[in-house]
């Protein structure tokens, strides 16, 4: 039987394709842009025939309708980084969040910590030798394809074909059904005035030749607009986004000066929009690799002058960086913010960044903050921290005092801030208080 047979053979309907789930099972989904949305619905609809099947995933695009409160006992989501689709149920109790670096989530399946049953799956169509392509999505996918009992491919027609480790034979998969729609794009936040104050901030210390490691978000985007001037950058990172395409057509990214992998832009997924999805299609400067491989701190650390950029919701006079909860409530995850921080601080001639805006809630409440709230995650450690940027500067933070930290971190807060940090860190006993004006 030739792979084209076998193809055939194995197309069927999402509602066909998805009898293969039953009840207690486990279930990967691809995430982002690579999202089975068709596959996705046809879980669903198979809800009142199904019991605690459990949905696995990092952060995917579109409805997640699995966690909707009528389908408790139907379906359990495993969250291993939130998105804005699941978020609430998690806040609700109807679906759990795993804090876990990036880089270590296949390990899991490898293990055997989680058993895996199914994959579900957004690829290209086959090439001339039966291989499809996981396209704008590798992430954990490739990996994961070889533990499952199941994969089950929804063959988009639209789905770009991307270079590197993103290939799967039609031999390895138990059901095709085919599609043609538009993949699901990433909105790009709005960025304003504060995020291309912080942009530039960030860019300046970025030297010529830097590999980046970017994420989302307003500041992400703000700090690739901020790269006009610059030379010879590459990337290394795992999410690569729309603010790329103007660097790499104007020949700023060109990895030309990367240690590792020179000259290709390595990474395990996309997300943006359709001119991102056109570009990384059939695109030889792109290099897309599991997670497992892009986030390992110790690959990292093998591109020199590497500058990883990750932001954060709060961080405290200590430098304890708080990014995946706001309180008691998990707002997004670890993600690769620690892969990528200790990868660069061990890179020759790196920059680990953390960036945010000095205030939230339209400037009412301040980013620095004298503790973290009640509950926050400390996703970064204040031993791991070595720059933190704002709108109103950069503060250097490893191997120094606490006194030292307070006083560079109480200086790029928010000025009307300044004095309750301030008041708080004497009371701390992180700074002495200063003394009265003499009188005349």
């Amino acid at each position: 039987m030739t792979w084209s047979d076998d193809y055939r053979r194995k197309c069927m309907s999402a509602g066909q394709a998805l009898q293969a789930v039953a009840s207690g099972n486990r279930v990967w989904i691809q995430s982002g842009c690579g999202t089975p949305s068709v596959l996705v619905d046809a879980l669903v609809a198979r809800a009142s025939e199904l019991r605690n099947v459990e949905i696995v995933h990092m952060k995917t695009l579109g409805s997640a309708d699995y966690t909707r409160p009528e389908y408790e006992g139907h379906f359990r989501h495993r969250g291993l980084f939130l998105g804005d689709n699941v978020r609430e149920a998690v806040a609700n109790g109807r679906a759990d969040y795993t804090p876990i670096f990036l880089s270590e989530i296949e390990g899991l399946f490898e293990s055997g910590a989680l058993p895996l049953d199914v994959v579900l799956m957004q690829v290209s169509p086959p090439d001339a030798h039966g291989f499809v392509s996981l396209g704008t999505t590798v992430d954990c996918t490739l990996t994961l394809v070889r533990y499952a009992r199941i994969v089950i491919a929804e063959v988009n027609r639209r789905m770009p074909r991307t270079h590197g480790e993103t290939n799967v034979h039609i031999s390895h998969i138990s059901a095709i059904v085919e599609s043609d729609r538009s993949l699901l794009e990433l909105e790009a936040e709005p960025f304003n005035r504060t995020h291309m104050r912080v942009g530039a901030n960030v860019a300046s210390l970025i030297p010529d030749g830097a590999t980046l490691q970017t994420g989302i978000g307003g500041i992400a985007d703000a700090v690739l607009r901020c790269l006009g001037d610059k030379h010879d950058l590459g990337i290394h990172t795992e999410l690569v986004p729309d603010g790329v395409v103007d660097l790499m057509e104007a020949g700023i990214i060109n990895g030309e000066r990367k240690t590792l992998h020179r000259g290709k832009a390595v990474g395990a997924f996309v997300l943006g929009s359709q001119r991102l999805f056109d570009f990384v299609h059939e695109n030889p400067s792109f290099e897309f690799r599991p997670i497992s491989y892009t986030n390992d701190p110790f690959v990292v650390a093998q591109n020199d002058r590497m500058v990883a950029i990750n932001g954060a919701l709060q961080v405290d006079l200590t430098g304890q960086v708080c990014a995946d909860s706001i309180g008691t409530r998990p707002y997004s995850g670890i993600g690769g913010q620690i892969d990528f921080i200790r990868g660069a601080a061990r890179s020759r001639g790196g920059v680990p960044i953390i960036a945010l805006p000095s205030t939230a809630k339209h400037g009412a409440v301040s980013r620095i903050v004298p503790v973290l709230d009640p509950g926050a995650g400390v996703v970064t450690s204040r031993a791991d921290v070595h720059y933190v940027v704002t709108e109103h500067g950069v503060a250097y933070l490893h191997g120094k005092t606490l006194r030292e930290r307070a006083e560079a971190l109480i200086a790029i807060a928010e000025p009307k801030f300044q004095a309750e940090l301030e008041d708080f860190a004497v009371r701390a006993h992180y700074l002495e208080r200063k003394p009265a004006a003499a009188l005349v």
